[in-house]
């Protein structure tokens, strides 16, 4: 469980809070239990009420009836405004499908501290775009000592976040129910022929979980590659079930966990296979025990339709356009670019502010579409 999230829970009422240092989200089943939660914090510390949640900790969250959007729109540009990559011309995804970067190649970058800094907001950015996941994983691989070619790679990444900066996850309601999807890249890095491996969670049609890794170990096939990803995705499954009832919400039916190996199916599924694979003994136990146990249900899926691909190699425009429309994650939809008070903005009208403010609302990106937006609403 979160250490930083606490939980109340009676016959009528639900609440969650969550803090991380002196900011608070709260969320209650019910309206007047809200208020009464605020009016008790006040009594005891100094704290002020700002309202619905639109921004926390550099995430803009945007909401109606239809669903939750969460992006980072003001602090991609920020970034894009600090790297002077603003005015360049954006690409259409992050890394290319050609080889994979390598330690060995081209010269040494003189002062690395700019590679990092840049690589450890690119690291934030993740929270809302998991379509960059695998590139900022393979560019952290080179933090003790980064090349030129990495510095292009990163470039590469903010160009591919310029062209659709309103990109963010979105949330809405509908069926309780676990899929994930895991993928690996066997001996894919050209440097110690380790796996990538990647998985993608989804409640229902949103995606809550994901993770794109280098694997510690060298595996002797594919298939082993691909059990030792089911076993990090059914650990993430096995969490989530746990914080679901930590929460007190019950799984209807039992997680699915989705693999496009049928050797690495039928090692999970079949103990007359497991001779063959004692080199992986701990984990062939752990997911065979789960599977025993009906906390997962191991299925086939197609490699054309393996979500998880995105988060173990690089694609083409077009295959990386389709896997990345198969997660939760669009542009801000049209129903919720003027979801919040454009007086918000017109209270902060000062100089270069104008943009960076106006543009996190949703408005139009062009400063001058802003200033004459904000004067026909004043």
């Amino acid at each position: 469980m979160d250490y930083s999230l606490f939980t109340y829970t009676t016959a009528t009422i639900r609440m969650f809070v969550l803090v991380y240092v002196d900011d608070i989200i709260v969320t209650v089943s019910n309206t007047q239990a809200i208020h009464h939660f605020i009016d008790k914090l006040k009594t005891e510390f100094q704290v002020k009420d700002v309202g619905e949640l639109s921004y926390f900790l550099g995430i803009q969250a945007l909401r109606n009836q239809e669903g939750l959007h969460l992006r980072q729109a003001k602090y991609i540009t920020d970034l894009l405004h600090n790297t002077d990559m603003i005015g360049a011309k954006p690409l259409n995804y992050p890394s290319s499908s050609g080889p994979k970067l390598s330690s060995v190649t081209s010269n040494i970058l003189p002062d690395p501290t700019d590679y990092r800094r840049v690589v450890g907001a690119l690291q934030y950015c993740t929270i809302t775009r998991p379509d960059i996941a695998y590139s900022v994983n393979q560019l952290c691989q080179f933090m003790h000592c980064p090349r030129d070619v990495h510095w292009k790679a990163v470039k590469r990444v903010l160009l591919y976040l310029k062209g659709i900066i309103d990109i963010g996850l979105y949330y809405v309601p509908g069926d309780i129910e676990l899929n994930a999807y895991c993928d690996s890249d066997w001996a894919g890095d050209p440097d110690d022929r380790r796996n990538t491996t990647g998985y993608g969670v989804f409640l229902g049609t949103n995606l809550i979980s994901w993770s794109s890794k280098k694997q510690g170990v060298v595996s002797r096939s594919s298939t082993e590659a691909e059990y030792r990803s089911m076993a990090h995705t059914t650990a993430e499954l096995y969490w989530l079930r746990m914080i679901f009832h930590d929460l007190k919400i019950t799984l209807p039916t039992t997680p699915n966990l989705w693999c496009d190996n049928i050797g690495a199916i039928a090692l999970a599924s079949n103990p007359v296979f497991h001779a063959r694979m004692k080199h992986i003994e701990i984990d062939y136990h752990f997911i065979r025990e789960k599977v025993i146990n009906r906390d997962i249900q191991v299925k086939h899926i197609s490699t054309k339709d393996q979500i998880a691909d995105l988060f173990t190699k690089g694609h083409s425009a077009t295959r990386f356009t389709l896997l990345r429309s198969n997660l939760s994650v669009c542009i801000l939809p049209n129903s919720l670019r003027w979801g919040v008070r454009v007086l918000t903005a017109t209270t902060n009208r000062s100089g270069e502010n104008i943009f960076t403010v106006a543009a996190g609302l949703g408005l139009p990106s062009d400063e001058k579409s802003i200033s004459k937006t904000l004067q026909d609403t004043s």
